[in-house]
């Protein structure tokens, strides 16, 4: 039975440097791996009333029983104010709710990190996984991926201008495949 993991850009933006690094992740799962991108799109900003008054939007339903099903994450999330932006931090809130019922419970992860800057999202990934120890949420500590420069990445049709990007991503998924094969729940 192949390992289904999910891989989910922190961005909204149609040209988005992280929706272009996720959709060239999808070609780098192994044999025995189904890689599967996640929009994070259409979800309303988390409002426990939702769950309270039992008046759930069909989005968080659709996005809550899509993480579960999963078995392990990979996040691309750009940096906006040396933090995530608001839109990863919420479909984070949104499959953690209601509390008990914590959709990313124990599924291995791994944090890639992008800006057009030198410092390569490094804000944005820690603050990530502050928030995925919260969840119970085992992350890659090595090797660490923090992708400078996004914006010079990819040519016009999103793919890699420099064939060295695409092989150090290979890397780093074949290291996050060994890792969650040590740590995916039994």
């Amino acid at each position: 039975m192949k390992a289904t993991i999910g891989i989910i850009a922190g961005s909204l933006r149609r040209a988005s440097f992280s929706k272009k690094i996720a959709r060239a992740l999808l070609e780098m799962a192994p044999e025995g791996y189904d890689f599967k991108l996640i929009s994070i799109e259409d979800l309303p900003l988390y409002n426990q009333d939702f769950d309270d008054d039992n008046d759930v939007p069909p989005s968080y339903v659709t996005f809550r029983n899509t993480i579960q099903e999963l078995d392990g994450i990979i996040f691309v999330t750009p940096e906006y104010n040396r933090s995530v932006p608001a839109v990863l931090k919420n479909a984070v809130d949104v499959a953690s709710k209601p509390s008990d019922k914590n959709k990313w419970d124990g599924k291995p992860a791994a944090v890639f990190s992008n800006s057009p800057g030198n410092l390569s999202g490094f804000g944005a990934n820690h603050h990530l996984r502050q928030s995925l120890v919260c969840l119970n949420v085992p992350v890659m500590q090595q090797p660490e991926v923090y992708i400078a420069g996004a914006n010079k990445l990819f040519d016009e049709d999103g793919n890699f201008k420099d064939d060295n990007v695409r092989k150090f991503l290979q890397k780093a998924v074949d290291a996050y495949i060994e890792w969650f094969n040590r740590n995916k729940p039994s």
